[in-house]
C-alpha cells in the first residue's frame, strides 16, 4: 500500500517528511536512486559492519575476484 509523504524546504535542501510507520530510528540512512525508474531509495545505516563481513565470508568470493591494482598491489 503506497502512502504520500510531504516535501518541504528546510533551509537551502529539500526534506521529505515521512509518515509514521515509515520513520526510521536513526539520525542517518543511506540513500540511493533506481537508475531504471529514479525512485530515490532510504535504507537503514547498519549500525556495524559484522553482518556484512559475516554474508562476505559466507559469500565465497574469489581471491582473484578484484584485480591487482583493486585489491592495493602493484602493477
Amino acid at each position: 500500500m503506497s502512502q504520500l509523504a510531504k516535501l518541504f524546504i528546510n533551509g537551502g535542501s529539500r526534506a521529505v517528511r515521512l509518515p509514521a510507520p515509515y520513520r526510521f530510528d536513526a539520525k542517518e540512512v543511506f540513500i540511493r536512486q533506481d537508475p531504471e525508474t529514479g525512485d530515490v531509495i532510504l535504507s537503514r545505516r547498519p549500525s556495524n559492519w559484522d553482518s556484512f563481513f559475516a554474508a562476505l565470508k559466507d559469500a565465497k568470493v574469489p581471491v582473484d575476484f578484484l584485480g591487482l591494482e583493486e585489491r592495493g598491489g602493484r602493477r
